[in-house]
């Protein structure tokens, strides 16, 4: 099966964030397969985080991706890839000058339990987060606290 990005989903190509599933659209049962596009600025994910179960490959079509990991701040430019296992924490995010292509790759498909961190003003560190549903985004509250700490429409 053939598809291209522009046909899955209705993200408009000039919107700060793109995200595109994939998987659903090529018939892929057994990866979970994300298309995204981020504007500088602009985080991968909304939350540091890290998966129990499942592992992710991120391959950067074109800008430079960060990704913040506890043991360092990793770099990865267009051409590159970067593989976190089952665990390992991590967040990435824009921080260059041009627009972020990425495509990632997550195994098995089923993520399984999450682990959330957000920086929290009120506790003034990184605290576990709960996000809620808000209409077509989602609002993330500090778990210690219930202070909120970001709202992605």
């Amino acid at each position: 099966m053939k598809i291209t990005t522009t046909e899955v989903g209705d993200d408009a190509a000039g919107s700060a964030r793109v995200f595109k599933s994939l998987s659903e659209s090529l018939g892929v049962m057994g990866v979970a397969l994300n298309y995204f596009e981020r504007a500088p600025g602009e985080p991968i994910g909304y939350c540091y985080h890290r998966h129990h179960e499942q592992e992710e490959v991120f391959y950067v079509l074109s800008g430079t991706a960060t990704f913040e990991t506890e043991a360092e701040t990793v770099t990865v430019d267009a051409g590159e890839l970067i593989r976190f296992a089952p665990g390992e924490w991590q967040q990435g995010s824009n921080r260059g000058e041009e627009r972020l292509v990425v495509l990632a790759i997550g195994a098995p498909f089923e993520q399984g339990p999450t682990d959330l961190r957000r920086d929290c003003p009120a506790c003034g560190e990184r605290t576990p987060a709960d996000p809620e549903p808000m209409g077509d985004g989602v609002v993330f509250y500090c778990a210690v606290c219930n202070t909120e700490t970001g709202r992605y429409d």
